[in-house]
């Protein structure tokens, strides 16, 4: 059973993974059937390219810097300090984290856009210029306020494994306040700080949506690569393939210089003494409210106002004055099918997810062998490869059939999004499903063949149940995900696979504000809920796995 399962998942990976990035790869090489790397030459010889590499970088790089800053100043002061709302705070923090960032760029642009409510309140009563929310700012800030809460949970996460006797001890010696923030409370999470980083950086790196609707002007990596794929006057094909080769090297490379610097730093700590918070002098808790509860709000505040919108009078890009539902008989109406889809395709790649993900867990921990190993890997690749790549590698690949031959013709079908859905997705139930199989010790399966259980038997009623906290968990996050997947679904989706987070986009580009606005909010009450149920299964307050 396990050889035969390992090399279907093989196979599979093969088809579906290793396949269209070496197709991808060989269009990106290949020009007129000839090696040439004059595609590469031409992205590197030119400034316009080279300069949109350039801004990613820049953006990403300043998000990733405030994200941490925000997101490790909050885990400190949650983890030192007693306060009253720390639960719904938390709560509301891992909501924001968890709506595409592309409706948090369309909420900002309803607040702080040339026309926004902030914006025009300020110059109306307070004289101010009308702010540019759009470009380089505009694009940090959404990523900025979008990915804090990941760090956040991650450094809570390790804060909790700090002995308090390590504080206590650096404070005896002398080393308070900043001094001991600086000197032991930032080196005991450098492994942690590293992680969260890479993940924050490698998220605005490869997003589509945000720098698509809010950058204007001020083009990203992902946003060239999707034009070039799709132009109106004839989308070159190779030329974008050689992009998406170099997105995949760019994000490989950070990957493993990530991966090397955190071995440099790792360690291990058993904390004995958990961190107890402790209370603070009236002064110093007014401040610690004002920028906990203040940064929050700001987190927090393109879904309250979606929400709000939502329920406004619309005209287009016009809101009028009045409440009314149209908005959500218009979205019912018109964009029922995208709404059926959000939970019709994500479900069926749930299904392949569960599957997959418990074998693959199985495997890589309890049949550890050459080909196991390698499915381990190979389902690391995703966690890696920005969507639009995944996008473009499986237009290229499925359009005409593997090699040319018709075979796996998928383009246009919603098969193909349930299958880079579920590539995609596959990591977060992976990784969390192993961790889950890791706490079972193996004298537990042992025992029950030694009582006549045959090794499948074995599997399904001792195994999977045990594990499945971990999987329930893992899957919901990978739920959570795909419902809000735009980079991927807006290369391979038409009219009849279309999804909720694709129909908001292009609502937002036709300016039916208050149907995106409706659609928006429709899609975080999903999210929510899933939030609440990943809560009650796992009985945790964090998504980390």
């Amino acid at each position: 059973m396990w050889t035969t399962s390992a090399t279907i998942i093989f196979v599979l990976y093969l088809l579906f993974l290793v396949y269209p990035i070496i197709n991808v790869t060989r269009q990106a090489l290949y020009v007129d059937d000839k090696l040439s790397l004059g595609n590469f030459v031409t992205f590197f010889s030119e400034s316009y390219y080279a300069n949109t590499l350039w801004n990613s970088f820049k953006v990403s790089l300043t998000a990733t810097f405030f994200a941490v800053f925000l997101g490790t100043t909050l885990a400190y002061l949650f983890s030192m300090f007693k306060f009253k709302g720390k639960k719904i705070l938390q709560i509301l923090i891992i909501i924001a984290s968890m709506s595409a960032p592309f409706i948090g760029a369309y909420s900002w642009i309803l607040l702080l856009g040339r026309n926004g409510v902030i914006t025009n309140w300020l110059v109306t009563y307070l004289n101010f210029p009308r702010i540019d929310i759009y470009g380089f700012s505009g694009i940090v800030l959404v990523f900025t306020l979008q990915l804090f809460p990941l760090v956040f949970l991650y450094v809570s996460g390790a804060m909790q494994s700090i002995d308090s006797s390590i504080l206590e001890a650096a404070e005896s010696m002398g080393s308070k306040g900043f001094k001991r923030i600086f000197n032991v409370i930032i080196p005991l999470l450098t492994p942690t700080l590293l992680a969260s980083a890479l993940l924050v950086f490698m998220r605005s790196f490869a997003d589509f949506g945000t720098p698509m609707l809010i950058g204007e002007g001020y083009r990203t990596f992902p946003v060239l690569i999707y034009t070039e794929f799709v132009s109106e006057v004839g989308g070159n094909a190779a030329f974008a393939s050689s992009l998406a080769i170099v997105a995949i090297v760019i994000a490989l490379t950070i990957f493993l210089a990530q991966r090397y610097i955190a071995n440099m730093f790792s360690f291990s700590i058993s904390s004995l003494h958990p961190i107890v918070p402790k209370k603070l002098t009236t002064g110093k808790n007014i401040l610690v409210y004002i920028f906990v509860y203040g940064i929050v709000f700001l987190a927090i505040l393109p879904q309250l106002y979606l929400t709000y919108t939502s329920f406004l009078k619309t005209s287009g890009m016009i809101f009028v004055p009045g409440y009314s539902l149209d908005s959500y008989r218009i979205a019912f109406n018109r964009m029922g099918t995208a709404i059926f889809n959000t939970f019709r395709i994500p479900l069926m790649a749930l299904i392949i997810v569960l599957v997959f993900a418990t074998l693959v867990a199985y495997l890589a921990v309890r049949k550890k062998n050459t080909i196991t190993s390698m499915i381990d890997t190979l389902s690391m690749i995703p966690y890696i490869v920005p969507g639009t790549v995944l996008g473009i590698a499986f237009l290229s690949s499925f359009n005409t059939g593997i090699a040319g031959t018709g075979l796996l013709t998928i383009t246009g079908t919603a098969f193909i999004m349930v299958m880079s859905l579920s590539i995609r997705r596959l990591p977060y139930t992976i990784r969390s499903s192993v961790a889950s199989l890791l706490q079972i010790d193996p004298s537990i399966e042992e025992a029950a063949e030694s009582l006549g259980s045959s090794r499948i038997n074995t599997f399904i009623k001792i195994t999977i149940p045990m594990m499945l906290s971990g999987i329930i968990s893992g899957a919901i996050l990978s739920w959570i995900t795909m419902i809000s997947e735009l980079s991927t679904s807006i290369l391979l989706y038409n009219v009849r696979t279309r999804t909720m987070s694709v129909a908001i986009y292009t609502e937002v580009l036709r300016g039916n504000y208050g149907v995106a606005a409706a659609l928006s909010t429709l899609l975080t009450i999903i999210t929510v809920i899933s939030l609440l149920l990943f809560m009650k299964i796992s009985k945790r307050d964090n998504i980390m796995l």
